[in-house]
């Protein structure tokens, strides 16, 4: 299990965005990074720097996945026909975490692998705990019974700020279909995504 070590939202300033369109980010308070010398005058970033924050970005947006499960999920990309970076996109849509998290069974992302670690998601009737397990078109997932009368995914259900995708389908009983694997332009990013930096940053 992959456990983020440092406040999730000090992505948000090291970046300087709002990465995942929530309203607590301190984004929306103070644009300049964190720590002492978050206030600083940026210099101008290099290629290789515009490459890594793209990098950094995207593999912190999906709950920042291991540098190993992220090069393994880039490889496999790179493997896949058509355009790599559609493909990255599309391998990390179907991680069964971010799939919880786009029904809009979970707050955040974290909150996601949380409710999927503790084993709170089913697949095709099967319990399944890894989040990191890849979902494929018209498989269903269920929130077990319990999971449905809890207030963290009540909370979720709730929140305005983002819609679920039309690649995920919600049936009102606790269950989702995953339609199809997404193309870029369908994800709902809060901010904009370069997979193809990304790709850029791994063929370097």
């Amino acid at each position: 299990m992959s456990k983020r070590s440092s406040a999730k939202y000090k992505l948000d300033r090291r970046m300087g965005e709002n990465i995942w369109g929530r309203p607590k980010s301190p984004v929306n308070k103070r644009e300049y990074g964190p720590g002492q010398h978050g206030q600083r005058r940026k210099s101008k970033i290099s290629d290789f720097g515009i490459q890594l924050r793209a990098k950094q970005k995207l593999k912190g947006y999906y709950g920042d996945v291991t540098e190993k499960q992220f090069r393994k999920v880039y490889e496999e990309a790179v493997r896949m026909k058509g355009d790599t970076s559609q493909n990255l996109i599309g391998l990390l849509e179907q991680r069964l975490d971010m799939v919880v998290y786009r029904a809009k069974w979970a707050p955040t992302i974290f909150a996601a692998r949380q409710i999927v670690n503790h084993g709170h998601i089913e697949v095709n009737g099967e319990k399944c705990n890894i989040a990191s397990r890849r979902v494929k078109p018209n498989d269903v997932l269920s929130l077990r019974k319990k999971a449905q009368e809890m207030a963290l995914v009540l909370e979720a259900q709730g929140l305005s700020e983002r819609e679920i995708p039309e690649y995920v389908s919600i049936d009102g009983d606790g269950k989702a279909t995953y339609v199809r694997v997404p193309t870029l332009d369908e994800v709902p990013y809060a901010v904009r995504m370069e997979p193809n930096l990304v790709v850029e940053f791994y063929s370097r």
